[in-house]
């Protein structure tokens, strides 16, 4: 079993500020795994019946677990599933409890209770980038071609029909049982089509018609993949000023190998490099950050910047441009961003930065790093 350091490390400390932990993370990302992989554990498959069985007695249950680590997997299978981990919050703080699922706590209404104030919130991302050796192949065109979910990671040749699997299941196991939809060839077109054109701006209408539903409809879908961790939806950065881009966001799909497929890539060429490092950086921040506070800016002239990150009770931006190579970087759209919001630091993000430098364009400083460095900076910082 792969010992994924870095989230363990991050369970251990969240479980020492609150005794309940929700790790929430899509279908296969490997949370069964990792909770497996955690010491002095007892763990509890709620897909079972046997195991939900046990569970209608929750007081008897938590009473034979005082001072124990106990894993909830699955737990959005048990009928009322916040109220067990309120009672466990409230009248058994001994007992560590990790609970996991397929979404955010609120996303459905078996959680009527989001137990605010009670539990620690953890997210786990597809692969991160310290761990592509730890699961035999540290080539990185290989991990964004077939995504960083594990077993679809490891695979010895790309899997295709894995990926159709995955989206069928996802709508029968996670969809139909959090939130119940209908039309589900409209909702799987929809994902679809979202994964081939992630990485652009959203606007609703354009899918309505090919998915044969109302424009608010795919607003709802796009929330309900929101919360299932299937989309990242980043907004705008902007102050209202009359010249930007205030409300149409970007969607970016979740994992790299599903966008790939989505595509119809079966090999990469070098101008796919540049969109898929973009995905993979913010699968690192995500990530790294613990955060959906990501934004990028636009104005009405299309000048961009991949990702804006604020610094915490400061007017102070973080800009962040993605580059497959360091040398593809115009520094034009920066100072057009700076030049409105001048305080804060500049970072390109390459794949072919190993040593971290600077350089200046005029008035404009830029630092060039490597994704580990971008993260140790950022994180002392956002």
């Amino acid at each position: 079993m792969v010992n994924r350091a870095y989230w363990q490390e991050l369970i251990e400390s969240a479980w020492k500020h609150r005794s309940i932990v929700w790790l929430a993370g899509v279908r296969r990302v490997g949370k069964t795994r990792l909770c497996q992989s955690l010491p002095n554990i007892d763990y509890f498959d709620c897909e079972l019946p046997r195991v939900r069985q046990q569970l209608e007695d929750i007081e008897s249950f938590f009473d034979t677990k005082q001072k124990k680590r106990i894993i909830l997997d699955e737990v959005h299978r048990l009928n009322n599933p916040s109220e067990i981990l309120k009672i466990a919050a409230d009248h058994y703080p001994s007992i560590k409890v990790l609970a996991t699922g397929s979404s955010t706590l609120g996303a459905s209404s078996k959680f009527a209770d989001t137990l605010t104030g009670r539990k620690t919130d953890l997210w786990l991302t597809p692969m991160i980038n310290a761990e592509i050796n730890l699961f035999g192949d540290t080539n990185l065109k290989h991990r964004l071609l077939f995504g960083g979910l594990p077993p679809f990671f490891m695979s010895k040749s790309l899997p295709e029909h894995d990926y159709q699997e995955w989206i069928d299941s996802y709508w029968a196991k996670d969809i139909q049982e959090l939130f119940r939809l209908e039309r589900r060839d409209s909702f799987q077109k929809f994902t679809e089509l979202l994964l081939a054109q992630s990485g652009g701006i959203f606007e609703a209408s354009k899918f309505a018609i090919p998915c044969e539903v109302s424009r608010q409809t795919i607003t709802n879908y796009l929330k309900v993949l929101e919360a299932t961790f299937v989309a990242h939806v980043i907004k705008p950065f902007n102050t209202h000023r009359p010249t930007e881009i205030v409300s149409a966001p970007k969607v970016y799909g979740f994992d790299s190998g599903f966008v790939c497929h989505a595509k119809g890539w079966l090999e990469l060429r070098q101008e796919d490099l540049g969109l898929l490092w973009e995905h993979y950086v913010l699968n690192e921040m995500n990530a790294r950050l613990q955060t959906r506070k990501i934004h990028y800016w636009r104005d009405k002239q299309k000048h961009e910047i991949d990702f804006i990150l604020q610094k915490k009770r400061s007017k102070s931006l973080i800009a962040i441009e993605c580059k497959w190579l360091a040398n593809q970087f115009d520094p034009d759209n920066m100072k057009i961003f700076r030049e409105k919001y001048p305080q804060g630091e500049n970072y390109v993000v390459a794949s072919n930065i190993s040593d971290s430098f600077h350089k200046k364009y005029g008035d404009l400083s830029v630092h060039f790093v490597g994704l580990h460095d971008l993260i140790m900076n950022v994180q002392q910082i956002a």
